[in-house]
């Protein structure tokens, strides 16, 4: 895995072999920050990482001048890569970290966010209540979006808050508004 822009670019990591998570491949990751780079000051986000896995979505962030990001992770193991990739790469006082499940921080935390990124594993037991989880407890800004990864098997076109669908090979990202 590569950091595709900004101040990190080109730095790469490798999560151990025995790493559980599914990254965000670099082909998809770049696609989407292309598409976000378009439309958004990085610099003045506010992000929530949920399901952060190895961290390469809010290292992303943080190399393209991104501030205030929020990195939730439950699996220990992750958690702990992530960190210490933030160490390495000098960026502790852009990303917080927080080992926590993503649905209970959702329930509980007081924060809005500009972007939430949330990219489950596919095969997570009720993963695709995500999108109406985040709406209803109202995590988002008023402009704030919401992009939820996942595969083909799940389809939220007529969802009220629907935006578009952005395909990269087996990757779908969802734009939900708030």
């Amino acid at each position: 895995m590569r950091i595709i822009s900004g101040s990190l670019k080109g730095r790469r990591f490798s999560p151990p072999k025995n790493f559980k998570a599914r990254p965000t491949t670099d082909f998809a990751k770049e696609n989407l920050f292309n598409v976000l780079n378009n439309h958004y000051s990085f610099e003045e986000l506010k992000v929530l990482d949920l399901f952060g896995g190895t961290g390469s979505i809010s290292l992303e962030f943080a190399s393209r001048g991104t501030n205030n990001i929020t990195c939730v992770e439950l699996n220990f193991n992750h958690f702990r890569f992530i960190k210490k990739n933030i160490d390495e790469l000098g960026m502790k006082s852009s990303i917080k970290v927080i080992k926590a499940d993503a649905f209970k921080f959702i329930e509980k935390t007081s924060e809005t966010f500009d972007m939430i990124f949330a990219d489950p594993p596919y095969d997570l037991e009720n993963a695709e209540t995500i999108p109406d989880l985040v709406l209803s407890n109202n995590l988002l800004n008023s402009e704030g979006i919401l992009i939820f990864e996942h595969s083909g098997k799940v389809d939220f076109k007529s969802h009220p808050n629907f935006v578009e669908n952005r395909e990269n090979g087996k990757v779908i990202f969802t734009f939900f508004k708030a």
